[in-house]
């Protein structure tokens, strides 16, 4: 798997609370220059990201995060402002304390909002794996396929943990032949980006990907 390939799937992200905007640009040059899929940003910069390159950047913005325990209203809001702003993908985090109640429905009618107001645009819901139990997660491939989000995606990075090899290839067995797997939250080195990639996620989260394979590169002198 090539270095561009590789890149191609990453969303390359900057969340944390303090991002300045030089932080912003950094991340959002080195999108253009590498390639990745997209940038994942905040909602506060989704507008000056699209006044300022266009769409020579794809946005990702997340809703409901981290934590995810907003009214679903106010999900829905910050949907049509990132929209409306010019992002382009969405990654929502579920109602966490309504799937540990096990009122899967809700979260269920949650997402299937969500969806509706992204319409053609892409939504990714992160259902934070470190929070869940099996059943849990099985269930929530199961909502999510229902609703007809475009990705199934592990986790925030903000949580107690992150991507593992086990929750994708759980996965993998649960959800339905339309949604896509993301990655995100410890991937810290090459061998995971790859690793990610052969089990079959279609986008990983990471702040680090570039780096790493800037590291690569140069140590093999192909670009």
């Amino acid at each position: 798997m090539t270095i561009q390939e590789i890149l191609s799937h990453v969303d390359h992200t900057q969340l944390k609370a303090f991002a300045t905007w030089e932080d912003i640009v950094s991340l959002c040059e080195e999108a253009i220059t590498f390639g990745t899929a997209s940038v994942c940003v905040p909602p506060a910069y989704i507008r000056r990201i699209h006044d300022t390159y266009g769409d020579k950047v794809n946005i990702c913005t997340v809703v409901g995060f981290p934590l995810g325990y907003s009214a679903t209203e106010a999900k829905l809001a910050e949907v049509k402002k990132a929209l409306e702003d010019g992002c382009n993908e969405i990654d929502m985090v579920v109602n966490i304390s309504d799937v540990k109640n096990g009122d899967y429905d809700k979260v269920e009618a949650e997402i299937r909002a969500l969806k509706e107001a992204c319409g053609n645009h892409i939504l990714k819901v992160i259902i934070e794996t470190c929070y869940l139990t099996e059943e849990e997660k099985i269930a929530m491939c199961k909502a999510v396929t229902n609703a007809k989000a475009d990705y199934i995606k592990t986790s925030t990075g903000f949580g107690t943990g992150g991507a593992t090899k086990e929750d994708i290839e759980l996965f993998k067995k649960h959800i339905g032949p339309g949604v896509k797997m993301k990655a995100a939250g410890g991937v810290s080195n090459m061998e995971d980006l790859e690793m990610f990639l052969e089990l079959g996620c279609d986008r990983i989260g990471t702040s680090r990907a570039v780096g790493l394979c800037k590291g690569q590169v140069s140590e093999q002198g192909t670009y």
